[in-house]
């Protein structure tokens, strides 16, 4: 199995970072907020499962996450900032509408489902991994518990609501002032331009996963969706080989 990692220039200057595995056909891959591709598909194999199925597994580091820059000007969180990142990237690797898949994981899915919605972003299909109406209609809350993580991050202790995620970002090593200004460039979400998600789309969730609401009822509001549900919560979904296995079967199928 083929792998590389190198970077692009996005459309602002902001240099991010991509990682490749694979050959076959592509699938764009998009990470969770204050993780990264190596986190969210690399280290438990996620990559390599879609090598082995006869895909390339093209996958970005978010501004602010992995390998990429994360600037402290607020000049480079425009709205809808990941969106067109995301779109940079289909860009720079030189695919067409309809020539790739789409695969996010909560931020991740969150950011391939404005894109599709809002026609920036034509894959073949499309997946969404832990992101339910939640966590599209209600993202101001979802943010507000972010920036708190950030805004109050020396004084969170164990048994906060807040300390899971603290813990995260500290173990990632996240620059939470870039952090703090992406946060503030994610823009609200309309259900009503769900209708304009047509392709075929899978909403795949933990089993005890209900951070960004219902993933079910999500995929029932899609005009073409599937629901799939796999063991573990909205930290631990991540990491288990039935996220993957369920992510290559959908694309396998499709």
């Amino acid at each position: 199995m083929s792998e590389s990692q190198s970077s692009f220039i996005s459309f602002d200057g902001t240099r991010l970072a991509i990682h490749r595995a694979g050959d076959g056909k592509p699938v764009i891959l998009l990470h969770g907020l204050f993780s990264s591709a190596h986190m969210n598909w690399m280290k438990w194999g996620h990559d390599t499962r879609l090598a082995e199925a006869g895909f390339e597994a093209i996958m970005m580091d978010f501004r602010v996450h992995g390998d990429s820059d994360a600037p402290h000007d607020p000049a480079a969180y425009p709205d809808g900032v990941l969106v067109r990142d995301a779109a940079a990237l289909v860009d720079h690797v030189g695919l067409a509408p309809g020539e790739y898949d789409l695969v996010g994981f909560s931020l991740g899915a969150r950011t391939a489902i404005h894109a599709c919605a809002n026609d920036v972003l034509a894959p073949r299909r499309m997946i969404a991994c832990g992101m339910g109406v939640a966590g599209l209609a209600d993202w101001q809350r979802r943010a507000d518990h972010f920036k708190r993580v950030i805004d109050d991050f020396d004084t969170i202790k164990p048994g906060d609501p807040a300390y899971v995620a603290r813990t995260f970002l500290k173990s990632q090593g996240v620059d939470r002032v870039a952090a703090r200004l992406l946060l503030d460039a994610m823009e609200p979400f309309d259900l009503a331009s769900l209708a304009n998600i047509t392709m075929p789309t899978a909403l795949i969730c933990g089993a005890e996963d209900d951070d960004n609401g219902s993933a079910e009822e999500l995929a029932g509001m899609l005009p073409n969706a599937v629901y799939s549900e796999v063991p573990g919560t909205h930290l631990n979904s991540v990491i288990k080989p039935e996220l993957g296995e369920a992510i290559t079967a959908f694309l396998g199928a499709v």
